[in-house]
């Protein structure tokens, strides 16, 4: 079974070398949300990095866990379904799931520092132990430093 090719948008006649030397990253929950409904808000350069082809694209249980849960308390609008389909989605684009374990449970309980969102320090925690940069408009990650792709 080929590897399905990821879908570009109209501005992007070529896929570029990925930034920062290297080819693997991890989405932040509204940088997937971003990419996936086409949305202007994603940067140039957060664009540019996941079509790159050769890319390895992550994505976090963490960030179904957020989405659902931001649909669920009425906070996110999901008029394409997204939420029950997104491992659909997530393969159609070539990304590849990044589970949960309990290792980043525990270090994400344990992470020092004031930010209190559980998705987050999921997140750091998964980029730290994958040594992956995150695709991020949130500067958050730079304090615990991880590089960031915005």
């Amino acid at each position: 079974m080929g590897r399905v090719k990821r879908r570009r948008a109209p501005r992007v006649t070529e896929r570029p070398r990925a930034p920062y030397g290297g080819h693997r990253m991890l989405l932040d929950t509204h940088a997937l949300i971003w990419w996936l409904s086409g949305d202007a808000r994603l940067s140039p350069a957060a664009h540019q990095a996941v079509a790159t082809d050769g890319a390895e694209v992550l994505v976090s249980a963490a960030s179904a866990w957020e989405l659902a849960t931001k649909v669920r308390l009425g906070k996110l609008s999901d008029p394409h379904g997204v939420a029950d389909a997104l491992g659909e989605h997530i393969a159609s684009q070539g990304f590849r799931e990044l589970a949960i374990t309990l290792e980043h449970g525990r270090r994400a309980g344990s992470l020092p520092g004031p930010h209190k969102d559980p998705f987050d320090r999921m997140l750091i925690i998964q980029a730290q132990a994958e040594g992956v940069a995150v695709v991020s408009n949130d500067s958050v990650f730079d304090a615990y430093g991880i590089p960031r792709i915005w």
